[in-house]
């Protein structure tokens, strides 16, 4: 699938992990919205799953990949979908696709995917140190 292509994923009928607009604060020197603020955005939705998953605390150790698709703007309602990909013994990783809502004429709403990533969190204990993930997630028994 590529970010020009008609929104027929699993995505439609999921429930985002975040959803903000975007302030003229936000803005890069071109007036689009800075690659770091949508970056943020992508961190805070990747380790609330993550977190979820570890049942505690996580911290981010990398960002193994991002693309950038298409530009945001002020005003888009931008919704990042993320989802738990792999588990290791102390680590999950994420994946994490966002879309942009543009709205014009004030009732017609286009939806397009503008960015990609996938993060790698580490499960902390206590004493901030690795700790083991849980093998199966309780609330959801073996899905990851």
């Amino acid at each position: 699938m590529t970010p020009e292509d008609p929104i027929s994923d699993d995505n439609q009928t999921q429930s985002p992990t975040l959803r903000v607009v975007p302030m003229p604060a936000d803005t890069n020197v071109a007036g689009d919205i800075f690659g770091g603020w949508i970056l943020s955005q992508i961190d805070i939705a990747g380790s609330v799953v993550a977190h979820r998953r570890a049942h505690g605390r996580v911290i981010t150790v990398a960002v193994n990949a991002v693309q950038f698709h298409k530009p945001v703007f002020v005003g888009d309602l931008v919704s990042l979908y993320a989802r738990v990909v792999r588990v290791g013994t102390t680590s999950i990783t994420v994946d994490v696709t966002v879309y942009a809502e543009r709205f014009s004429n004030d009732t017609h709403a286009q939806r397009v995917r503008v960015t990609e990533a996938t993060l790698t969190y580490v499960a902390m204990g206590p004493d901030r140190k690795p700790r083991p993930v849980p093998l199966q997630d309780p609330d959801y028994g073996d899905r990851v």
